[in-house]
């Protein structure tokens, strides 16, 4: 095929999980089988159809290529340039390349994606926050922080949307700013799908998301290769170079295409750009898939590195330190008017009545001020995060719940460490069609507790709460009858080694037959390590509260040498607490 022969793409349609029908083009390959795709994102305010001259210059006839319409843009329906959260767009990364991988009959390690500016950032997120097996990702001059040349305007921007509300920003981007060549210029002029408008929800989040995928690129496993445009007027090189520097794969390449402005792959000389892509899927697809070695993640990584600096104590006088000593004296004194504070001051900030605590989320305290206090100890971010966590576990105990009487087999469920209880309770109902539930905890405080919300709940025909080890392998295996959708939350995060945790998932792999279900939560980052470490107690006898992150490819890993593959993966808007559902698909 010679670059003169245009592929053709066929227009279709993709329902998201929340019902939005994205619009999205299909370039059928014209030769050989299809063993492999490539899936392309494009910029911020533009549409599939300016991808064209990319699978026509690519020139691989015997390769599929899908491009879709991101929510708001080109022929894809709803107000232009928004979408409800820039996490929300990641979700539809995640759901699209899956759908078209599945449509394609190709496997996802035979899936390499190729993103430009925002759709970089869509990308490179996806791949930090669901670390999905795809053989390699190409990034072309991402969006990691856009230029914006009035002064505090992103502060601006962020105090406008408190008192506003929702409203959209216009594009100060000229074509003429984004490439040398004259008929790109005049088509991105004449072009009515563009969309110059950004609601300013997903202009704010690009930034704060762009600095957490930045700072923590090290989570990033995934081969890439990273094209940096030398003359851009839209976006920072710096964050560009510390992303690459930060990326954890042996595999990785960065060229600086000088004189370039920031449309990458529609520059004027973009021939330059498109050698070393292809070269670079091409040797991607030679080789065998790189797959990362996770087997001593809990002592040689960056986040077991991160975990021990916690542990060590700050210098006497530094400032940090006395910050954090104050921070705690005002909690333990002042702060414990607030209820919330209090709770977690006597039973631990992680523990089973803290986390109900926060799950009901209903501000108390001894006069004005302690329910004030409480207030803002509630809306904190990582609490803020825990009950999107909720919502999450519950949507996805009721996707297992369905799936399983799909296939007609008994919901059997396992909770191995449920707290109170609270969100299976919640997430069952009046538990029709549930054969049994048994909940465990290793405190005799959270099962009474839990007890009592069973009993509440008419459910103690079919419901029960024990006192139970999380991680001993035998008491896990010999629960009868065996469960088919067990549930483990909140408790491998609380534990930094791999060695209990990989006991406790191989137990549970025991326990739950072939194509029974699994779902798991994960803290893959978190913005306040510190301070947690340094002023809030954990339930085990009061020790500091210090957690080591975990990747969201550890934990899979983890996972997957239990006998489980993931299904299907939610996560939070920052990133913070993913929850995801796997099927038992062999015996160990």
């Amino acid at each position: 095929m010679s670059l003169s022969e245009t592929r053709i793409a066929t227009e279709n349609q993709f329902k998201t999980s929340d019902g939005t029908e994205l619009f999205y083009r299909c370039w059928q390959q014209v030769s050989g089988t299809p063993d492999k795709i490539i899936v392309l994102f494009h910029r911020g305010h533009e549409h599939s159809g300016r991808l064209q001259h990319i699978v026509d210059e690519l020139n691989m006839p015997d390769v599929p290529m899908y491009a879709w319409d991101a929510r708001g843009h080109g022929k894809t329906s709803g107000p232009r340039g928004y979408s409800p959260s820039l996490g929300t767009s990641v979700r539809d990364v995640d759901e699209f390349v899956r759908y078209v991988a599945e449509q394609s009959h190709v496997a996802m390690e035979n899936v390499i994606i190729i993103a430009q500016s925002v759709g970089a950032v869509l990308a490179a997120t996806w791949v930090h926050d669901y670390a999905p097996k795809i053989r390699g990702m190409i990034l072309a001059s991402p969006a990691f922080k856009v230029k914006l040349y009035v002064p505090f305007a992103r502060l601006g921007l962020g105090v406008m949307k408190n008192f506003r509300g929702l409203f959209y920003v216009n594009s100060y981007v000229k074509a003429h700013y984004l490439t040398h060549d004259k008929q790109r210029i005049d088509s991105f002029n004449q072009d009515p799908l563009i969309t110059r408008s950004i609601a300013v929800n997903i202009l704010l989040e690009l930034y704060k998301t762009s600095e957490r995928v930045v700072a923590d690129a090290s989570a990033i496993t995934t081969p890439t290769q990273l094209l940096i445009s030398g003359d851009d007027y839209v976006v920072h090189h710096k964050p560009q170079h510390q992303f690459y520097e930060r990326l954890n794969t042996p595999v990785k390449e960065k060229h600086i295409l000088s004189g370039f402005y920031h449309d990458t792959l529609g520059e004027e000389n973009r021939h330059l750009a498109f050698d070393k892509i292809r070269s670079f899927i091409n040797k991607l697809f030679d080789m065998e898939p790189v797959r990362h070695d996770y087997s001593e993640e809990d002592r040689w990584s960056f986040s077991a590195d991160e975990y021990r600096r916690l542990q060590a104590p700050l210098p006497r006088y530094s400032i940090t330190r006395g910050y954090y000593r104050g921070l705690t004296a005002v909690m333990a004194s002042l702060g414990k008017a607030s209820k919330g504070i209090n709770i977690g001051f006597e039973t631990g900030f992680d523990s089973g009545s803290t986390l109900d605590y926060v799950y009901r989320n209903q501000p108390q305290g001894k006069n004005k001020f302690g329910r004030f206090i409480d207030k803002q100890y509630l809306n904190s971010i990582g609490w803020r995060g825990i009950r999107q966590r909720k919502q999450n576990i519950e949507t996805l105990i009721r996707q297992a719940i369905n799936m399983l009487k799909e296939r007609n087999t008994p919901v059997r469920i396992l909770d191995i460490a449920a707290g109170h209880g609270r969100y299976v309770l919640d997430a069952i109902g009046d538990a029709q069609d549930i054969e049994s539930i048994l909940l465990r905890d290793y405190s005799e405080l959270n099962v009474q507790q839990g007890k009592q919300k069973i009993a509440e709940r008419h459910l103690s025909d079919k419901a029960d709460f024990v006192v139970g080890n999380a991680f001993d392998r035998e008491s896990l295996a010999n629960i009868t009858p065996n469960p088919t959708l067990g549930i483990v939350s909140g408790l491998y995060e609380l534990f930094p080694e791999n060695e209990s945790v990989q006991s406790s998932l191989m137990g549970l792999a025991d326990t739950i037959p072939v194509g029974g279900l699994l779902v798991y939560t994960d803290q893959p980052w978190h913005p306040q390590l510190d301070m947690i470490a340094r002023s809030l107690t954990s339930h085990q006898s009061g020790k500091p509260w210090i957690m080591r992150c975990r990747t969201q490819g550890e934990m899979d890993n983890l996972v997957e040498r239990a006998g489980f593959v993931k299904i299907v993966q939610l996560i939070d808007d920052d990133g913070i607490f993913s929850v995801s559902l796997a099927e038992r698909v062999s015996k160990s």
